[in-house]
């Protein structure tokens, strides 16, 4: 396996398969419904929603990255706004980052070897540890989700 091939199947471990750390970004996001995801139960957090649209932008960022654009986000394209709360805009959200997530992993496989260790763009990190980085950004967010999910009563044992 190519260093490539591994960096992808990282990302794809931590989006929806068998991660060693626990259960992946989407299997923590199963059965959350759009009320849980929209719910606010700490003052100050960002909710489920939220996290999922800023995971999506910013594996939408390193898929701008990896082709020379610099992406740098504006405060409404980092955390977009979550507009409306119903069920079908939920599942209309997690199908977004999955497609966002395709491209992504598109984006990983497409990627040259002797890549990894130049600049993504020109003053940023290396291909390598921007990579890395959008990873551990996801997981990062996924353990945020995973507590949230947890204080909406998703989760809890009665």
């Amino acid at each position: 396996m190519t260093e490539v091939e591994r960096i992808g199947d990282q990302s794809q471990r931590a989006f929806a398969g068998d991660a060693w750390h626990g259960p992946s970004l989407m299997a923590i996001l199963e059965g959350v419904t759009a009320s849980q995801a929209a719910a606010r139960p700490f003052d100050d957090a960002h909710s489920i929603w939220e996290l999922v649209f800023h995971i999506a932008a910013w594996e939408q960022a390193g898929v701008r990255r990896l082709a020379g654009d610099h992406a740098n986000l504006s405060d409404d394209e980092d955390w977009p706004a979550v507009m409306d709360t119903s069920e079908p805009a939920w599942e209309q959200t997690k199908e977004t980052l999955r497609a966002g997530h395709k491209k992504f992993q598109d984006g990983i496989s497409k990627l040259d070897e002797s890549r990894l260790g130049e600049p993504v763009v020109e003053g940023l990190a290396t291909v390598y540890v921007t990579l890395h980085g959008i990873i551990q950004h996801t997981l990062y967010h996924a353990g945020q989700i995973a507590i949230l999910k947890k204080a909406t009563g998703e989760g809890r044992e009665t």
